[in-house]
């Protein structure tokens, strides 16, 4: 008798997730009262139907609200023609150097070169309610300018540019209390509205976890064509574990998954080279679970102060440390991506 055959590495999404990933995003209607506890969502197929609609003063709101999929998504479609590559930053857990690695691939992208052209990149910040790269990139005191094309995205050198919610608020301290139909909304805007132009890479740093933004960010860059994700970590199980639900929606969601990054992977000493393991690997670290997983293992970045320094002060960390493992490392992860994306075997000789 033959042995029952061995279940899916990746077993299919649940109805509910299934739904949850395959919903139209759209415009959210204008509500007139707080959504109660159990809400279905005013943009769902059951808004307004539900039990918890009984009695509320949006339901006819919710109810008469247009549903099908979102009339935007060609535009941005549109609008997004001129980028050729698109890769999305991601991490399960907060506190891993997300938007810090996020920023140093981009720095990395842009000072590389395509044959003997600089690549031209984009960075945008997904991370709504905690934006931080324009501070990473020495651009915080900059405003959105608007011009006959749309919103003009934040130049950081003549090959990389930015675009966040930072450069709207009033003060840098505001705090962003929004709900998540905004966050979508503004999320859209950063993609449809922004002129973004002919790009080689545009990069998207995302807010922790598998939530709203990173819906949002899948459901608008479907049509598009999104390249992938670099999912960040540090060496700890802790962090492992939350990355490995990063994977888990990565597959639900049909993102490629580029590769991992073990960040703060140990700590170099300047003086005597030695390496110390500040957040110890107890079961493996990334690179064990690129192994299970199956999936491309991208690098281990090392600590280095000097990196928490450059960000705060808008620098280029690579430019301004290039003798550091860690700059040495980060170059190798954007080798890495590089060739996750084909970036160099697509016409395109290696910088």
């Amino acid at each position: 008798m033959a042995p029952p055959p061995d279940p899916p590495l990746t077993p299919p999404p649940d109805e509910e997730s299934q739904s949850v990933l395959n919903a139209p995003l759209k415009a959210a209607p204008a509500l007139v009262a707080p959504e109660p506890e159990h809400c279905p969502g005013p943009e769902s197929e059951q808004a307004g139907k539900g039990d918890a609609c009984a009695g509320c003063p949006n339901q006819a709101i919710c109810a008469s609200a247009p549903k099908g999929p979102d009339p935007d998504i060609p535009l941005i479609a549109e609008r997004l023609a001129g980028v050729r590559h698109k890769i999305v930053v991601l991490s399960g857990k907060g506190g891993v150097g997300k938007s810090s690695l996020s920023s140093m691939l981009a720095f990395g992208f842009a000072a590389s070169k395509a044959g003997d052209e600089e690549l031209t990149v984009g960075l945008m910040d997904a991370d709504i309610t905690g934006p931080s790269i324009p501070k990473m990139l020495g651009v915080e005191d900059e405003s959105i300018h608007i011009s006959g094309e749309g919103w003009s995205p934040v130049w950081v050198s003549d090959n990389l540019c930015t675009m966040s919610v930072q450069f709207m608020l009033p003060n840098r301290d505001d705090a962003v209390i929004w709900r998540g139909a905004k966050k979508n909304g503004l999320i859209k805007r950063f993609l449809k509205d922004v002129a973004w132009g002919a790009l080689d890479v545009l990069v998207v740093d995302t807010p922790p976890g598998t939530s709203d933004e990173h819906l949002s960010v899948n459901s608008f860059l479907k049509e598009a064509g999104i390249d992938g994700a670099v999912l960040v970590t540090t060496p700890q199980e802790v962090s492992l574990l939350d990355v490995r639900k990063e994977v888990d929606f990565c597959r639900k969601a049909d993102i490629k998954i580029l590769g991992i990054v073990e960040n703060m992977s140990g700590f170099v000493c300047p003086n005597c080279r030695g390496t110390s393991q500040i957040f110890r690997a107890s079961t493996g670290g990334a690179r064990r679970l690129a192994e299970e997983e199956g999936i491309p293992f991208l690098g281990a970045v090392p600590l280095d102060p000097r990196i928490g320094m450059a960000c705060d002060f808008g620098e280029s960390f690579l430019d301004a440390y290039p003798d550091s493992p860690a700059s040495t490392a980060l170059l190798e992860v954007v080798a890495g991506v590089r060739k996750a994306i084909h970036m160099d075997s697509n016409g395109v000789a290696a910088g």
